[in-house]
């Protein structure tokens, strides 16, 4: 939809709308059709917000309608948030090694206890019925060390979906999702043994607990490992902020660029 940018679109009491100030809210390549949509949305949206200031301009005190402190701390907030945004992205460091991250974790044990059951998993998920399915069962049935490289071989042929890997610590809710496993908890699954079959009409899963961690138990520092980064990092964040306004407020001291009149 084209318009010359001195046509008017709309009014409300004495204000006008132009076909200019609708000059960017059309993409480029949009269809005839999809830009008289847009153009009516917002001649709609601008009337109604229009009606809507001048009624409250008409029902609120001069004191209410005020608003020059308010934009004043706002923009200044802006202005900060934009500055401090720059320095962080030219300034803070984000590497964190892993001996620093094992350094924090082992400072804030108390810090990470569990609020629900993990556990360290393989399973695979084959077709009900398939001539392949006591081999898969043989396979779970083998010492770990030779296990994964025999059920990853097989399961890329048979398997509809599998996991395999046991260097990753899954929440039992999440497990649940995946497995028919709604009705048990943790503990049931894993007090007594470690594989498990299940069955329905049209699926068999095949699961081995290879660790798991009870709720309540010290999470494991590679459940938290990507957490601990992002405290540190914050940490440092809050700290370059910090640094920056003790240092921008020391230098303008030292230059004698402001003075405190207020004494109590």
């Amino acid at each position: 939809m084209t318009t010359d940018d001195d046509t008017i679109l709309a009014r409300v009491h004495d204000e006008y709308l132009y076909a200019s100030g609708l000059r960017n809210i059309i993409p480029e390549n949009t269809t005839p059709h999809d830009s008289i949509v847009l153009v009516k949305n917002f001649v709609n949206n601008w009337v109604k917000t229009k009606l809507m200031t001048h009624q409250a301009e008409k029902n609120l005190t001069g004191e209410q309608l005020d608003f020059d402190q308010q934009l004043e701390e706002y923009r200044n907030s802006l202005i900060i948030f934009s500055y401090e945004r720059e320095l962080i992205n030219q300034n803070l460091d984000t590497i964190v090694s892993d001996e620093q991250i094992e350094k924090y974790y082992m400072a804030h044990l108390g810090d990470f206890e569990l609020k629900e059951n993990i556990a360290k998993v393989i399973y695979t998920l084959i077709d009900y019925g398939i001539p392949e399915e006591e081999h898969f069962e043989l396979l779970f049935s083998l010492p770990d060390s030779v296990l994964i490289d025999s059920l990853e071989v097989f399961s890329k042929v048979y398997a509809r979906t599998y996991f395999l890997d046991t260097a990753t610590w899954i929440r039992f809710s999440e497990l649940q999702e995946i497995l028919p496993i709604e009705n048990y908890n943790l503990e049931m699954f894993t007090k007594n043994r470690r594989f498990f079959k299940l069955v329905d009409e049209n699926n068999i899963y095949m699961l081995k607990f290879v660790d798991f961690k009870i709720k309540d138990d010290t999470s494991p520092l590679a459940f938290k490992r990507n957490d601990i980064r992002n405290i540190i990092v914050n940490k440092r964040k809050l700290m370059l902020v910090k640094k920056v306004r003790e240092d921008i407020y020391k230098k303008a001291l030292q230059n004698d660029e402001f003075e405190i009149y207020y004494k109590k």
